[in-house]
């Protein structure tokens, strides 16, 4: 072979770096969910106490926190050390995960169309199981009230629905100053008020239906997510389309960079 010069396979630094930098910016929005969710356990005492964190009959929010944090880290801890380092095996592991995550997103998808009413009964025993639970835990307050202001609503599918927690039911047993009442985020908001009225809800259910809508939004947030979401059908539609693609894209990239990496090394041997 004197005289004639090999001309092997080379690696893309445009694809490394991309998945690099795209990845990096994952792994770290990843510690940061990881870092806010411990720091929000670790002020309400659950690392003190582990057991707690099944304690609870509604859902934590930050739980969210966790596992979203979780899922941001490993993906890009796989997809940037393995660009970085040439990895193959991390990169085999990130496009296989993002995979499994697509495939996941597409089933709950097919699955949300084919079965609405089964959803539809699923959600509302969520949303009752986390009224009942809504005193125990302040996140879960505060989503419960950011829901109940957002999509002007009250309770699953009734303001009654609040029946189910033990300071807002109406039996004659509760000695509750917010017997029959809502929080104060099911009430209409008056333009005029600069400071939020947290008793507005206050023995509001105790009055009749036509006066109840005059305090209170009657409506509950099972219907008007699904308004929501019919009003706005094309922006989710597109959001999760973009997202598919960007999912597509990743594992295309992460295998391109695969078959350049062993191609490199294959052409090693023969040289």
């Amino acid at each position: 072979m004197s005289g004639k010069q090999f001309k092997g396979h080379e690696v893309s630094c445009c694809i490394k770096y991309f998945i690099f930098g795209f990845n990096i910016i994952f792994w770290l929005l990843g510690m940061a969910f990881l870092a806010i969710g411990l720091w929000a356990w670790s002020e309400k005492g659950v690392l003190s106490n582990i057991s707690s964190i099944t304690d609870m009959g509604g859902l934590d929010p930050v739980w969210l926190f966790m596992v979203v944090g979780a899922v941001m880290f490993i993906l890009g801890f796989a997809g940037c050390i393995g660009a970085l380092r040439e990895n193959t095996f991390l990169l085999k592991f990130f496009s296989v995960f993002l995979g499994i995550i697509f495939f996941l997103e597409l089933t709950a998808g097919v699955l949300a169309f084919v079965f609405k009413d089964w959803i539809k009964d699923q959600l509302n025993f969520f949303i009752n199981n986390n009224i009942r639970a809504y005193r125990d835990d302040i996140d879960l307050q505060n989503l419960i009230d950011f829901t109940q202001e957002y999509w002007e609503c009250c309770g699953a599918f009734e303001a009654d629905d609040w029946n189910l927690n033990i300071y807002f039911n109406c039996t004659d047993t509760n000695p509750s100053r917010e017997k029959c009442g809502v929080p104060f985020s099911c009430c209409t908001k008056d333009p005029a008020e600069d400071v939020i009225n947290t008793q507005c809800g206050y023995d509001v259910r105790a009055k009749t239906d036509a006066e109840q809508k005059t305090y209170i939004h009657v409506k509950g947030c099972v219907p008007q997510f699904e308004k929501w979401l019919q009003d706005n059908l094309t922006i989710v539609a597109g959001i999760f389309i973009g997202v598919a693609l960007l999912q597509i894209f990743g594992i295309c990239l992460a295998q391109n960079l695969v078959s350049d990496i062993e191609a490199v090394r294959q052409s090693c041997l023969f040289t």
